[in-house]
């Protein structure tokens, strides 16, 4: 590591006129001082990079000015850094992917352009007041130190549909299913609208099982209206009025993520004619979490709704059951049962948890829970 050097130097010159004198210093590499002053003070830094927040994402992610290619400059992937922000200190690795590191945990993330500092499922700004013009400072803590977790929990993709093995692992499109579920009453998906190649996909598949209400979990109208295909199915859909954006974000601790779940649930119940799809970007996050919950109510074991879980990590990145890969992963879903229960519980006290999640955290009645129990079941 480089080593920044910091040099305060003071000069202070006496006249025997006691006449004083201002005298400026400029800042010249290499001064020496003069024999009659005081020794110049210096103060060693490791190396390190600086940046300062220039976007906040509506997760709470924060983008730094610094590049990635400065980070790595400094930093390798699995280095463990210390990050100053606002006085408080927070350690994270050097990773590529909110995956690499566990639910709730800081990350240094560096798949773009810029760097991006934040939590996995939760609101990095919030949680350290941190915002547009907040400065950082991150410094090496342990060099490799997260090296081996990062190998394991690290995933790749592609977006070329022939490196799949169907429309539907390549779209993540698939129903729900375990316990007493409802066959092809509830589906998950990528987002049809978002205008990437997995979209058009998406959008056919919905069109085939005749898809009548949509709740977007990721989108705003504005956001959708930037990318959506006009001429598809899931336009037509949205003119209908038959889609609810939520524009939530993935942190489910947070009020909004509760709120926004409670009018996503009430928009289905509004009317219950299915069959039903529910989204984000890539339906694997939020969507995971909310078909999580559904699968729960419907009596679906805690296997099972880990199973549907991962899945998505099987279409999207080939995860393998049976892996240590698979099993760090997975517990992103057992974690979030268990946050919201606020405590560890028995696997077959599933539904339980998620039903007074419902009505004592998100806001539902009693009888909308059990009205929705009985839309998705057989």
């Amino acid at each position: 590591m480089k080593k920044i050097f910091i040099l305060l130097l003071s000069f202070v010159l006496i006249f025997s006129s006691c006449t004083s004198t201002d005298v400026k210093v400029e800042d010249v590499p290499q001064i020496v001082a003069p024999a009659e002053t005081a020794a110049p003070v210096a103060e060693e830094v490791e190396d390190g990079v600086s940046g300062t927040i220039v976007e906040v994402s509506k997760y709470g992610n924060t983008y730094l000015d610094t590049t990635t290619a400065e980070l790595l400059e400094a930093f390798e992937l699995g280095d463990v850094v210390e990050i100053n922000v606002n006085g408080e200190t927070v350690t994270a690795p050097v990773v590529t992917s909110y995956s690499d590191v566990d639910n709730g945990s800081p990350l240094v993330k560096v798949d773009g352009e810029n760097v991006e500092v934040a939590l996995s499922y939760a609101d990095f700004a919030n949680t350290y007041g941190a915002g547009v013009g907040t400065e950082m400072t991150l410094t090496l803590l342990e060099e490799g130190g997260y090296l081996a977790q990062y190998q394991v929990r690290h995933l790749e993709r592609t977006d070329v549909r022939e490196d799949y093995e169907s429309d539907e692992v390549f779209a993540n499109f698939r129903a729900l299913s375990g316990g007493n579920l409802q066959e092809n009453m509830i589906y998950r998906s990528c987002n049809p609208g978002l205008g990437d190649a997995r979209a058009p996909y998406a959008d056919e598949l919905a069109a085939e099982v005749g898809i009548r209400k949509v709740v977007n979990l990721a989108d705003s109208d504005d956001s959708l209206l930037m990318t959506i295909d006009p001429n598809s199915y899931y336009a037509t859909l949205y003119e209908n009025g038959d889609i609810v954006l939520l524009n939530m974000g993935v942190d489910y601790r947070t009020d909004d993520f509760k709120a926004k779940l409670k009018e996503g649930i009430e928009f289905i119940l509004s009317d219950p004619t299915g069959p039903v799809l529910i989204h984000c970007n890539e339906g694997k996050d939020r969507a995971g979490m909310v078909s999580a919950l559904i699968e729960a109510l419907a009596g679906a074991s805690m296997d099972e709704i880990v199973a549907d879980y991962m899945r998505s990590y099987e279409n999207y990145y080939g995860v393998e059951k049976g892996t240590e890969q698979y099993d760090a992963i997975s517990s992103i879903i057992t974690d979030f049962f268990t946050t919201i229960n606020g405590r560890p519980f028995p696997s077959d006290q599933v539904k339980t948890v998620a039903e007074v999640y419902l009505t004592s955290q998100v806001g539902l009645s009693e009888e909308q829970v059990a009205t929705l129990e009985a839309l998705i079941t057989k």
